[in-house]
């Protein structure tokens, strides 16, 4: 197992995924900055329509915001445009480079995240050093229309198996949220339940309270 090492703890409860095609604000950094306002406690910049100066351009800003509040940045994807912005780690998927190259590109310093939906894959991206790993889809979502979903079965089962902490990512809101009751995750990572919200720093407000009502352990 590649051992990683995260500079201090991070809290996973309500990790935020941007998209600006589902987005209420005006810019990128603006959606960003309410949502923390409303206690998001990750980032991951997540814009696969994105060119790379654009998606550097806009990583740039991002980061600026996160660093100023005190929240990790992630980026999705992009090992290349996460080390020339000096972000806090890279998430990448079961297409993306594998998480054993990722980690040896960005060090043990920053964090890695891996998405899986079942229990080999959970067990593979612990074992290749992530930091924690994303469950799901958990139900079907518009802005991951190529995901595949993961059943709740098969989360206990990885919760069981792993010790990396769990997001669940796919179709969480404010009605899916307490389904989650008992299952052990450390996180919610949410989309257009914040972007697409009139008020996205309540809306992240109301989530982040739900979640610790409903499902934090």
């Amino acid at each position: 197992m590649i051992e990683a090492t995260s500079p201090q703890p991070i809290d996973y409860t309500l990790y935020l995924v941007t998209d600006r095609d589902l987005m209420s604000s005006a810019t990128i950094e603006e959606s960003v900055d309410l949502a923390i306002q409303g206690g998001c406690t990750v980032v991951q910049l997540r814009e696969k329509t994105a060119d790379s100066r654009e998606f550097f351009e806009m990583a740039r800003r991002v980061r600026e915001v996160t660093r100023s509040a005190g929240v990790p940045l992630i980026i999705n994807d992009r090992v290349d445009i996460a080390l020339a912005i000096d972000a806090d780690g890279v998430h990448v998927g079961q297409r993306d480079l594998p998480a054993t190259e990722v980690r040896r590109l960005i060090g043990i310093d920053k964090l890695l995240g891996v998405s899986v939906n079942d229990l080999d894959q959970a067990l593979a991206a612990e074992r290749d050093g992530a930091d924690y790993i994303g469950v799901g889809a958990m139900f079907a979502t518009d802005t991951k229309t190529e995901a595949d979903t993961s059943s709740f079965e098969e989360l206990t089962a990885i919760r069981s198996a792993v010790e990396v902490p769990i997001v669940v990512i796919g179709g969480i809101n404010a009605h899916t949220i307490p389904l989650f009751k008992n299952t052990g995750i450390d996180g919610i990572a949410v989309v257009s339940a914040i972007v697409a919200q009139q008020d996205p720093a309540a809306a992240a407000r109301h989530l982040k309270a739900l979640f610790a009502k409903e499902v934090a352990h």
